[in-house]
C-alpha cells in the first residue's frame, strides 16, 4: 500500500538518512551535515517551522518533502517553499513524487496560499517532471546565498553601535 502522509517523529531518522542520500545524488556530500536532534527539533518544536510530509509503501518511508512558509509581499499571501523532494531511486516512476507535490498543492489551495515554490539544479532531470506539471522555471532570477565566514562578518556589522542596528 502507498500513501502519502505527514511526517512523524518516529520517521525522523529515516528522513535523515533520506536527505544524507539526496545530498550524495547532488554531489555535495560533505555539505550535508543534518542530524536527527536537529530535524525533530524543527520538525516538532511548540511553533514548528519547519514542515514534512512521506511517502510510504507498505510502511517503509521511501520519499520525503520537507518545506516551510514564504510569503509574497505581491500577493499578500503566503506559499510554500519546498526545500528538499527525494524519492529512493528503486521508487522514482511510481507517481509518489507527484503524489508528494499533489499533496503540497492541496495544502496550498487549503490553506489560500498563492505559491508552491522550489529551487531545482540545472542538471537535475526531473526539470521535464516539473514543467510537465505545469511548474515554471524563473530563469530570470538569480539565487545568492549568505553562508559561513561571509554571513558571520556580515551580522558582525550590525554588532556594532554606529551601524544604527536593532539590539537582538
Amino acid at each position: 500500500m502507498q500513501q502519502i502522509r505527514r511526517v512523524r517523529e518516529s520517521d525522523v531518522d529515516t528522513v535523515v538518512e533520506l536527505v544524507h542520500e539526496l545530498a550524495e545524488y547532488e554531489k555535495a556530500p560533505q555539505e550535508c551535515h543534518l542530524e536527527a536532534g536537529q530535524l525533530r527539533a524543527a520538525l516538532f518544536a511548540e511553533s514548528p517551522a519547519l514542515f514534512g510530509h512521506v511517502a510510504e509503501v507498505d510502511g517503509e518511508v521511501v520519499g520525503f518533502a520537507l518545506w516551510f512558509l514564504n510569503f509574497s509581499t505581491w500577493r499578500g499571501v503566503h506559499g510554500i517553499y519546498l526545500e528538499d523532494l527525494y524519492m529512493r531511486p528503486s521508487r522514482r516512476g511510481a507517481g509518489l513524487g507527484k503524489a508528494l507535490l499533489a499533496e503540497l498543492a492541496r495544502e496550498c489551495v487549503r490553506r489560500g496560499y498563492a505559491r508552491l515554490e522550489w529551487w531545482v539544479l540545472d542538471w537535475n532531470p526531473a526539470t521535464e517532471f516539473y514543467t510537465s506539471l505545469g511548474a515554471v522555471p524563473m530563469d530570470e532570477w538569480t539565487v545568492y546565498r549568505l553562508t559561513e565566514g561571509p554571513l558571520r562578518e556580515l551580522g558582525a556589522q550590525c554588532l556594532t553601535q554606529e551601524s544604527g542596528c536593532s539590539d537582538p
